[in-house]
């Protein structure tokens, strides 16, 4: 009896548990049925207005009467007009003097005795600069000065013999051998004193190279000579002595060699000079001959005028027009759209009273800063969109800003 009640209880439960198991199955079918069709839903309203907004957008393209005053665009326009272009190359470069010169010594150099200069100092074309160690030149010069004056001793008595010699062969008396030796003799020693004088005045010359002399006129940029050193012109530092004329200056870069058939003598040049806050207006005046072989490029310059604030290496950005057109289009460059038909702006067209946007295709010329020449595809007088542009379609009603 007690066993027959223990398996019956041990059915029931069998029984209990199986109805739960079931139970949560059911459930979890349940939830994931109504997943389902939430996803079915969503994926259905999804498709629906995206097909609302494309039936919307047609019959907005088709039927401008019956718009809703909500699509009408806010947009702001300008109108096209007819207007000077131009192309600038932009560089940057340096401001450079035309006349800087490097004094050296016109021979070997020497043994520095005297610095007539100093840095910042001004100073004339020709003016003494250094005084170079003299002492054996100058003795050389005193010893062939005095051979020349015995030479001409000599010489002096030789036309006195030979004026003799001569005067007794008019008499008759003495041989022709002796007047020849004797001519002979005044011409022997009259080369020789021409050649001495020639020697003096080599000697002269090599003595006045102990005195170094500027040969531009301008500013000593750098005098780094002392007394007591060797002046050669050019040290381990640098150039000894630079003087710089500033007078003269002019702007240096150097443009690629793509360039070389655009940019020419008496291009147009705006040479700008931000350290000096100056902006000048000027013209190539030189362009280089040949092309480098490391940075492909050709040396351009400009001149400038005359000026005390501006000083050589100084920065300048150079702006050199290479391409010109008085009667172009232009417009912003923001402007330009593209799509998988080519480039376009939209413009804002009148018509039957009402204002609508209308695309149009161009063909684009070329880029200065952010202004985009227009070859073709707009004309003066159009109004084109500068604001409100993005997502236009054709068509679309449009208002401008007030």
């Amino acid at each position: 009896m007690k066993q027959t009640k223990t398996f019956g209880w041990i059915v029931a439960a069998s029984l209990f548990l199986a109805s739960c198991g079931d139970s949560k199955k059911e459930g979890n079918a349940a939830i994931n049925d109504k997943k389902a069709q939430l996803e079915k839903l969503k994926s259905d309203k999804t498709k629906n207005e995206e097909q609302i907004a494309k039936l919307q957008a047609e019959l907005l393209k088709l039927d401008t009467t019956s718009v809703n005053p909500a699509k009408v665009k806010l947009v702001a326009t300008v109108p096209v007009v007819l207007q000077k272009f131009a192309h600038y190359i932009e560089l940057q470069g340096r401001v450079d003097a035309e006349n800087i010169s490097y004094i050296s010594p016109r021979t070997g150099g020497g043994q520095v005795k005297a610095v007539l200069v100093k840095q910042g100092d001004y100073v004339k074309k020709g003016q003494l600069l250094l005084k170079l160690d003299d002492a054996i030149l100058r003795q050389t010069v005193v010893a062939s000065k005095q051979q020349l004056e015995g030479i001409k001793t000599q010489l002096g008595y030789a036309k006195n013999i030979y004026q003799r010699q001569k005067n007794l062969w008019d008499q008759g008396i003495g041989t022709e051998v002796q007047l020849i030796s004797a001519k002979t003799n005044v011409t022997s020693l009259e080369n020789q004193l021409d050649a001495a004088g020639e020697q003096v005045k080599t000697l002269q010359e090599q003595l006045n190279t102990a005195n170094v002399y500027s040969d531009v006129s301008g500013v000593a940029d750098v005098v780094n000579i002392r007394v007591g050193e060797t002046f050669t012109g050019m040290s381990a530092a640098g150039p000894q002595i630079k003087i710089v004329n500033t007078s003269t200056l002019k702007a240096v870069s150097n443009l690629p060699e793509n360039y070389l058939g655009t940019v020419t003598k008496g291009t147009t040049v705006v040479v700008e000079l931000p350290d000096a806050h100056k902006i000048i207006n000027t013209t190539v005046s030189f362009t280089g001959a040949s092309i480098d072989l490391i940075n492909r490029g050709f040396v351009v310059e400009a001149k400038l005028p005359s000026d005390p604030s501006l000083k050589p290496n100084l920065i300048a950005l150079m702006k050199i027009r290479d391409y010109n057109a008085e009667n172009a289009i232009a417009i912003p460059l923001n402007t330009l759209q593209n799509d998988e038909k080519g480039k376009f702006v939209m413009v804002a067209s009148l018509e039957n009273g009402k204002l609508v946007a209308r695309k149009r295709p161009v063909v684009i010329g070329m880029l200065n800063n952010d202004i985009l020449e227009i070859k073709t595809g707009l004309k003066p007088g159009e109004a084109l969109i500068t604001e409100g542009y993005a997502g236009l379609y054709e068509g679309q009603p449009l208002k401008t800003q007030l």
